[in-house]
């Protein structure tokens, strides 16, 4: 596994020559890979666009895969209760599996790179997404299905107008955890040679201010799509109020 590592990731040798490089424009942190320097972090910030917006890739392509796939399954289940266990087993094996272990069992069949490593975050998703949909659905009060049965609603009628806007709290719910959790586990995916912001944070991991960099900015990454989901469900369920999960 160590070896597989290491021809995955090269990474940059630690020590005075990269200090010295991270240190230009910022003269007070050359050689002091223990000291957070505001200056330089300031003078540098363009080198962290890219991997931002590589890293916001790695986010929204896989939430909203694993959204696409978790919705067609709790629908196909939703009817057949008897495929519940069974999409929660298979989901919840794959979603136990380490995730750089699953970048190299992916790695012989989808090489390496973003290919691979959208596969696996995605793959992550399913499990928290495909639960909270089926807990949100299986949590429609029967009252309100009965009232749409009355007014003449078929069955596909009944969940697309009734059973998933009142399912929405849950579905948000789901999606925001899922989108915090693949904002961190995305750090990872520069094992599949995916860059995104593992790619600074792995550069040099005893560089103080580039792991304090990476931090805040994935920490912003996750409040901000935190924000924009709970303006999402009060837009889309006005009815309730939004509560921190």
């Amino acid at each position: 596994m160590l070896a597989s590592l290491a021809g995955l990731l090269p990474l940059a040798q630690a020590g005075d020559g990269f200090v010295r490089e991270a240190g230009q424009g910022a003269t007070s942190c050359v050689g002091q890979n223990d000291t957070v320097c505001i200056g330089w972090a300031i003078d540098n910030a363009d080198r962290y666009v890219t991997p931002t917006l590589e890293h916001l890739v790695l986010v929204v392509v896989p939430v909203a895969a694993g959204f696409a796939l978790a919705l067609v399954l709790a629908i196909l289940s939703h009817r057949r209760r008897w495929l519940i266990p069974v999409f929660t087993g298979v989901t919840g094996v794959i979603y136990t599996i380490p995730s750089i272990a699953l970048f190299l069992i992916l790695l012989p069949v989808t090489g390496r790179g973003t290919t691979t490593a959208l596969i696996a975050l995605t793959l992550y998703t399913l499990q928290i997404v495909y639960r909270n949909i089926v807990t949100g659905l299986a949590n429609v009060p029967p009252g309100a299905k009965d009232a749409g049965r009355g007014m003449g609603m078929t069955d596909r009628q009944l969940l697309w107008r009734v059973e998933l806007p009142l399912a929405i709290p849950e579905i948000i719910a789901g999606l925001r955890i899922a989108t915090v959790s693949t904002v961190a586990i995305a750090t990872l995916a520069v094992f599949a040679g995916a860059g995104g912001l593992g790619a600074e944070l792995y550069t040099d991991i005893t560089f103080k201010t580039g792991i304090v960099v990476v931090g805040s900015i994935a920490i912003a990454m996750a409040i901000g799509f935190d924000i924009l989901y709970i303006g999402v469900q009060r837009l889309l369920s006005p009815w309730r109020k939004v509560r921190p999960v």
